[in-house]
């Protein structure tokens, strides 16, 4: 049974701090641990506020590294790239900003050069963040025929490449993404979601767990430590 903690928010400032307070008592703790910092994050339209609440904290950046949990096969200087915009926000802050995925048009050599990029950090995460998108998937594990491969991927599989079927409408691109089993093995999994919408699709996915026909669902069900979900309505 996944163990979830919901966090509800009057609205998106309030949500920000939050989510920004938590992330930055994640970056000092494992700082503080272990001398450093990984983190994974996510792209989309909801994150940005929080990202600029997080940039003004006093972390210790220089000890922090971030690379996105999925990105687009996309050049990194396109407006749909992940890790360009966690560069323009970090990056001047002493944070090391790793990309994960380059243009290929062969979207598991992509997978694979991932893969191999995210052997050499010290692994596991001290954060993945989550987002979730209207049809449930979750970083860019999407319903098509890569779904499974990124659900089942062989232990010690970091990352592998999907082609989501249909194609999202806003960045109709092959995607790279890390699997569910690197997504579990983080210290702290966060989901961050905004709509009512949202909201009842995440709840339906929690309750039916390893039977969800939805990717969050699936990949939370497998989830051995508690997660930290922070919604608001609008």
């Amino acid at each position: 049974m996944i163990e979830a903690e919901w966090w509800d928010y009057d609205d998106r400032a309030e949500l920000a701090q939050a989510v920004a307070g938590d992330v930055g008592f994640i970056i000092e703790s494992a700082v503080d641990a272990r001398g450093a910092a990984l983190i994974a994050l996510p792209g989309g339209a909801t994150p940005g506020p929080i990202y600029d609440v997080l940039a003004k904290a006093k972390l210790p950046w220089k000890r922090v590294t971030i690379i996105p949990g999925d990105d687009r096969l996309v050049a990194v200087d396109s407006p749909m790239s992940n890790v360009a915009a966690l560069a323009k926000t970090f990056i001047p802050l002493g944070a090391r900003v790793l990309p994960i995925a380059t243009v290929n048009k062969d979207h598991r050599q992509a997978g694979d050069a991932a893969n191999a990029r995210l052997a050499d950090l010290p692994w596991p995460p001290d954060l993945v963040w989550l987002g979730m998108g209207e049809d449930g998937h979750t970083a860019s594990i999407f319903p098509g025929p890569d779904l499974e491969a990124a659900l089942d991927a062989p232990k010690g599989r970091r990352a592998v490449g999907v082609l989501p079927e249909p194609m999202p409408k806003d960045a109709p691109v092959p995607r790279v993404t890390l699997t569910r089993g690197a997504i579990l093995s983080a210290r702290a999994i966060t989901v961050v979601l905004t709509g009512s919408a949202k909201r009842k699709l995440l709840e339906k996915a929690i309750e039916d767990g390893a039977k969800s026909t939805l990717p969050i669902g699936r990949v939370l069900a497998g989830a051995e430590q508690p997660i930290d979900i922070h919604w608001c309505a609008k």
